[in-house]
């Protein structure tokens, strides 16, 4: 979290919203110091508070520690549209991986900001609790698939892909049409 927050004062950004994909413990590690550093808001699923909550216990059975997490501010809803200066992020429902798992689409840039949805030529793990590979492949067909090709992917974790080369390429999709 402190990190974060420097990097955005050295360029010179305001911190003013906390997005969150979902709640595992790996995507919110930091936040309890990025909220503190910044104040800004975090915004999340209903569905994914419990899993928030409860991210210090789960990281300890991996043997890593994540600070207790503040509570959310702001609720999150399937096409929603939240405007963070001149962008304006639509969410879309995304569940399979994690409970209350969106992505954060901005059509004016041909961007995804999908969590641990879709990777390039792979997606996201179905083998924790409260996991569902249906869910999730119900998720990528529904909501990421129709969009356009050229749509750049950021996943939590891996490089950049696209729309366009996951739906040629990744071997997960080949029969997910």
């Amino acid at each position: 979290g402190e990190t974060i927050a420097a990097a955005a004062d050295d360029e010179g950004w305001k911190v003013t919203h906390i997005l969150l994909t979902h709640a595992h413990f790996d995507h919110v590690g930091g936040l309890t110091a990025l909220k503190e550093a910044t104040g800004a808001p975090i915004s999340i699923h209903p569905d994914a508070v419990d899993m928030l909550k409860n991210a210090p216990q789960a990281a300890s059975m991996w043997g890593m520690h994540v600070a207790e997490p503040p509570a959310p501010d702001e609720m999150l809803e399937a096409e929603q549209t939240i405007v963070v200066g001149k962008l304006s992020f639509h969410v879309l429902f995304t569940p399979g991986h994690a409970p209350g798992h969106v992505s954060f689409y901005l059509p004016e840039h041909d961007t995804l900001f999908d969590g641990d949805v879709l990777f390039q030529q792979g997606i996201g793990r179905t083998d924790f609790p409260q996991s569902d590979h249906a869910t999730l492949m119900r998720s990528i067909r529904e909501a990421l698939l129709p969009l356009p090709e050229e749509t750049r992917v950021y996943p939590g974790h891996g490089n950049p892909t696209t729309i366009g080369a996951e739906r040629r390429r990744n071997p997960f999709l080949q029969n997910l049409r």
